[in-house]
């Protein structure tokens, strides 16, 4: 058995390299191809791929954007640890997508907004609540999905390739720069698309060998509550003691839903909890709500939904089951406890529990395919970087930088976007240590641990405010700050004191700490909600003329909308408009030198500004954009979407109760 620590270069023979190269190949073609077809001149065409995407790249880039190399290391691993439990994370999505498709979207597209805090904006009037969800959602993004999918990456990569941890983040940061700052959404629908079939593909196969090496699935389930580190007494050379729960594998570990005090994962909260965590991520997240919102139809969106949530059934098969294999095949580096072995392991002290799935593949695939499941992991890693890197660069340029410099041209807007992304890798690469670190080694309980005490007040308020007309701005930002307050007093104490391990439990008192995560996110839900409706109904109403096509009750309305704060949304576009004139002008004679010369028309062109065919777009595109998007849908594609759903529901029920 070869020791996972070792600087071994495991894939370095032809077949995988070919692998891997034609991988690259391939991504970086379908990403040129897209970028060419596609126009990324206007703010339209750039974050929203012109709205002109069909269900199935948007169900399969819903998909591949959600599925990063943190779901393959954390699930894989949080598996390892503890078993299927964690499976519930996946299986609650499949009710939520619904959610999403049928209730949210719809007063998306009616409001004609590009970005969530838009909407807000919209909704509520003033500033400060939409840029309070710009700021609190790059947080998000940097802290709690671009370090931790960095991080993941490179694990699987430095058990793969024996590279150091950052030549292998620069790296693949490089590639993915490249078709997301040239290729603008669109790039990233139609590489999605590809990488989906590529991550399916190699996860499959990987899924097949495990089992075959274990002794099938039934072999599993004898085996499992067996894995323990062998001579655990004789490898703790400082006598810590440890207790036998820290070593051995639970015994619920095949039940989804666990006991209410005992569970590590209750099921109260896998059930409510996540739901709510859940909801904010797919019903209110930029990242998947700017796929739903490139869709061409509102049929589209909802198919898209439903081939993403049948997709969400084969994590549980694809990456919690590996994980648990993984735990039994190799017993004493991924269930290892003593903190000196560990380190040798894995380099973290806490537990190597996130290096199961990266075992299993070095470990047993043959040559060829060892290489496949790289390019797996690579397209994983990428393709939720990618989408990662322009929604937020979206949210920074559309809901900051417009208030920075409201003249700002589209021009600028897109050059301001691509910098942007430069400066939040940075940071993100910064804050790789403190994930390696954090909730004892378990990547997917940091990532939920994190969303549970920062997200549930933004879940709360788009809930009210898409559902319940009487929701003021008042009460939305009173209850969005009282919301943060209370998930700072957890979140805060819990990284002071650390979360601790099995062998060295936190200091962190139980007031505080003790309470799990899932619960604190329904208790923080719960008050922001009644904090947000005791503060509207005490405060003035908006009136029904600001609200036509923003709540979810008012969506067909055909009457005229007086937007609130029109008047500075008004000046702000006539001094765009004024810029833009200004600069044309200006500058014509110079872009017809530049065109002209090669070089620099060349070079605008590939990083889709610039030249006159642009132009000529941009404004087909901002006459198209005052029209009002149509949600009315074909009888018979509605009747053939809404007949799916139910039968998605139906057999998420039947998976639920199977594993219960």
């Amino acid at each position: 058995m070869e020791n996972p620590s070792s600087n071994k270069v495991t894939i370095n023979n032809p077949a995988d390299i070919c692998v891997i190269v034609g991988y690259f190949i391939m991504v970086i073609g379908v990403g040129i191809w897209s970028m060419f077809r596609s126009n990324r001149g206007t703010v339209g065409g750039y974050f929203l791929a012109g709205r002109t995407m069909t269900w199935g790249p948007v169900g399969a880039s819903l998909f591949a954007s959600n599925i990063g190399s943190g779901h393959f290391v954390g699930l894989a691993g949080t598996a390892a640890a503890s078993g299927i439990a964690v499976g519930g994370f996946e299986w609650i999505a499949l009710f939520i997508v619904l959610l999403l498709g049928w209730l949210f979207v719809p007063v998306y597209l009616t409001a004609g907004v590009i970005t969530m805090p838009q909407y807000l904006k919209k909704r509520f009037g003033g500033t400060r609540i939409s840029l309070y969800l710009s700021v609190i959602s790059l947080f998000l993004y940097i802290f709690t999905k671009i370090s931790v999918d960095m991080f993941a990456g490179a694990v699987f990569i430095q058990q793969a390739l024996g590279w150091n941890i950052y030549v292998a983040v620069v790296s693949l940061l490089s590639i993915t720069a490249l078709y997301t700052v040239t290729g603008g959404l669109a790039a990233l629908m139609y590489t999605d698309t590809v990488q989906t079939f590529v991550i399916i593909a190699g996860a499959f196969v990987l899924t097949g060998f495990s089992l075959a090496e274990v002794g099938g699935y039934s072999a599993l389930l004898d085996k499992y509550s067996s894995a323990t580190p062998s001579n655990v007494s004789s490898m703790d050379p400082q006598n810590y003691n440890i207790p036998p729960h820290c070593y051995t594998p639970r015994q619920d570990a095949f039940r989804l839903l666990r006991d209410p005090v005992t569970g590590d994962l209750p099921w109260p909260g896998v059930l409510f909890g996540i739901s709510i965590v859940g909801s904010w991520y797919w019903c209110t997240d930029q990242v998947i709500v700017q796929r739903c919102l490139a869709a061409r139809s509102l049929t589209h969106v909802k198919a898209g939904c439903i081939m993403c949530g049948y997709l969400k059934l084969l994590p549980m098969f694809l990456m919690v089951f590996p994980g648990m294999i993984s735990r039994v095949l190799y017993p004493d580096e991924v269930g290892c406890v003593v903190p000196e072995v560990c380190k040798e392991v894995c380099g973290t002290a806490v537990g190597c529990s996130n290096i199961a799935y990266p075992k299993l593949v070095v470990s047993i695939m043959p040559n060829g395919l060892r290489g496949l499941m790289l390019a797996v992991m690579l397209a994983a890693l990428m393709s939720s970087l990618a989408s990662i890197f322009n929604s937020s660069s979206t949210l920074f340029t559309m809901d900051i930088w417009t208030r920075i410099r409201p003249q700002a041209t589209e021009r600028e807007l897109i050059i301001v976007g691509r910098v942007w992304v430069l400066c939040i890798v940075a940071v993100s690469i910064c804050w790789i240590p403190i994930v390696q670190a954090a909730q004892s080694g378990q990547l997917f309980d940091y990532i939920q641990s994190i969303s549970s005490y920062l997200a549930p007040p933004i879940a709360s308020v788009f809930l009210l405010a898409v559902f319940i007309k009487r929701t003021n701005e008042t009460g939305a930002f009173w209850g969005l700050i009282g919301g943060l307050l209370m998930g700072l007093c957890r979140m805060l104490p819990e990284f002071w004191f650390g979360t601790g391990s099995c062998i060295f439990p936190s200091n962190c008192p139980f007031l505080i700490c003790g309470i799990h995560y899932l619960y604190f996110a329904i208790i923080l839900f719960f008050c922001t909600s009644v904090l947000v409706l005791m503060v509207s109904y005490c405060t003035q109403p908006i009136e029904d003329q600001h609200l036509h096509r923003l709540v979810f009750s008012l969506r067909h309305s055909k009457e005229e909308r007086k937007d609130l704060d029109w008047e500075q949304d008004e000046k702000g576009r006539i001094a765009r408009k004024k810029a833009e004139d200004r600069m044309r002008q200006n500058n014509s004679e110079v872009a017809e030198e530049e065109e002209k010369s090669g070089i620099c028309g060349r070079l605008g062109r590939f990083c889709g500004g610039g030249g006159s065919g642009s132009r000529a777009e941009e404004q087909n595109t901002a006459e198209k954009a005052e029209k009002l998007p149509d949600i009315s849908e074909k009888p018979v594609w509605k009747y053939t979407v809404d007949a799916n759903a139910l039968i998605m529901m139906a057999v998420a029920c039947f998976m639920w109760g199977y594993y219960a």
